[in-house]
């Protein structure tokens, strides 16, 4: 099997809150339909879905790669009109990482690997 991309699926309790979330951080958004919006950067993107019926943790978690970790966190830090979870950058061996939740209960492990 040949692939050249993985866009996930992420459940979330309101759609409309979620992609306001998704775009003050800075990924634009496409709305599919009413039920679903796909969510992307310059090199990578993800769907979010109205879900039925989800609980506040999903145990869900991703993890996105960037380049720069101060400038991601500036980012979150700069997040106006919703309230943004996270913690602030910690040190790993391997790299940096910060901790964000989306309004959903979804866990981003925002990273910056170490070079």
């Amino acid at each position: 099997m040949n692939s050249h991309d993985i866009r996930p699926f992420i459940p979330v309790n309101n759609l409309n809150a979620s992609k306001v979330f998704y775009e003050a951080l800075g990924f634009e958004s496409d709305d599919t339909n009413d039920e679903m919006i796909i969510i992307s950067n310059d090199t990578c993107s993800f769907f979010l879905y109205q879900a039925a019926d989800i609980e506040g943790e999903t145990n869900l978690m991703f993890q996105l790669i960037v380049p720069d970790i101060q400038a991601a966190l500036n980012s979150i830090q700069n997040v106006q009109n919703t309230e943004v979870k996270y913690e602030p950058i910690k040190e790993a061996h391997w790299g940096k990482i910060i901790y964000l939740w989306g309004p959903s209960g979804e866990m981003w492990h925002i990273t910056e690997l170490a070079t």
